[in-house]
């Protein structure tokens, strides 16, 4: 078949081109030996082009992503797409009934076994299974991902800029903050990126939640790749008004309670600190002995503790450095309304000088 002809999608099943499919895949089986089933839905378009896929929970408590997803899968018909959609909207379908992180009673880390085998254990056969008959397919993709329970995270990407087919997705996508780095070396994004298919990972605030502006925000990261590979040639591109990449060899660093005691978080309203301001105090509970946390350097907070109480070497919060012209820009943008941060996005805004958003 010619590249100017659409190409069926075929796993153990078919999906033909001006199709779509909606379908359960059976990953692994219970203790009662019933099937343990991942939603998916199939868009393959009328016209030829790209294969996209987008993954949600393969942290099972982390949902933001699975909103997105069933978002996409309505949006979308193949008679807008120049390509196929891919859209595996809960990967880890024991954590999610159970609205947890990892697969239950092992605790094994989904997103730790790819490309997995199919004699390995439960996590590595659900990560086989869905990398060779779905991922291995595509020729790009989109992980989404929140932070851990107890944290909130900025809205940002994380690829490896140093891969110009990643670049070139994560630039699509379009958020203002991208970590650089090949990510954990058995995760969903590092091993594909290796096979040939870029992938980056979104990070968009916290778990066991729907957080609408957030969603709609990546709807539009969505939208934005969509039409930056010819997807959907009429649909929009975002271009965010400024962008940091945290290479790996630039500063970034995750601060940590020295002392046990409650935690009260004193920065904002906007995620931008300077370097030498408070950004938490930690007090014991008679309020005797106090402990501050101060920025080491000027950055943005893009992860912070939301749980109020912490021990001896917690983290409190994620901080990357940025440049003069970033923050002049970010300045900017916080005294026009316009910044990227928490507040606009429907997260808690961890300051005592703003109202709380959650």
């Amino acid at each position: 078949m010619s590249d100017t002809e659409a190409r069926s999608f075929k796993y153990d099943g078919e999906v033909k081109p001006g199709e779509k499919r909606q379908f359960r895949y059976e990953v692994s089986e219970t203790y009662l030996g019933d099937s343990v089933e991942i939603p998916i839905t199939i868009i393959n378009g009328d016209n030829p082009g790209p294969r996209l896929f987008m993954t949600a929970a393969i942290h099972g408590d982390e949902l933001n992503g699975v909103k997105v997803l069933q978002e996409v899968a309505d949006r979308y018909t193949p008679k807008d797409l120049h390509g196929t959609l891919v859209l595996l909207h809960v990967v880890n379908v024991p954590g999610y009934q159970a609205q947890q992180r990892y697969l239950p009673i092992y605790d094994q880390d989904l997103n730790r076994s790819f490309p997995g085998k199919s004699s390995s254990n439960t996590a590595g056969r659900i990560a086989n299974q869905v990398y060779e008959r779905f991922i291995s397919q595509c020729d790009l993709g989109i992980d989404f991902h929140t932070s851990t329970r107890n944290r909130t995270t900025m809205y940002h990407a994380r690829a490896d800029v140093d891969n110009p087919a990643v670049e070139r997705l994560a630039d699509a996508f379009g958020t203002n903050v991208i970590l650089s780095g090949e990510g954990e070396s058995d995760s969903l994004r590092a091993v594909a990126s290796q096979d040939g298919i870029p992938t980056i990972t979104v990070e968009m605030g916290k778990a066991h939640r729907f957080q609408p502006a957030l969603i709609e925000k990546a709807l539009d990261g969505v939208e934005s790749v969509l039409a930056s590979y010819d997807i959907v040639p009429e649909a929009t591109r975002v271009d965010p008004l400024w962008r940091k990449v945290m290479g790996a060899s630039e500063e970034k660093r995750w601060l940590r309670a020295d002392t046990g005691g409650l935690v009260e978080m004193e920065w904002g309203p906007s995620p931008l600190v300077h370097d030498g301001e408070t950004i938490c105090t930690i007090t014991d509970q008679f309020k005797t002995e106090e402990h501050r946390i101060e920025a080491p350097f000027t950055g943005l907070i893009v992860g912070v503790l939301e749980n109020p109480v912490a021990l001896p070497g917690h983290p409190v919060c994620h901080l990357v450095s940025i440049s003069a012209e970033t923050r002049d820009e970010i300045e900017r943008e916080i005294k026009n309304g316009e910044f990227d941060g928490y507040r606009s996005y429907g997260q808690r805004w961890m300051s005592q000088n703003g109202p709380d958003d959650s």
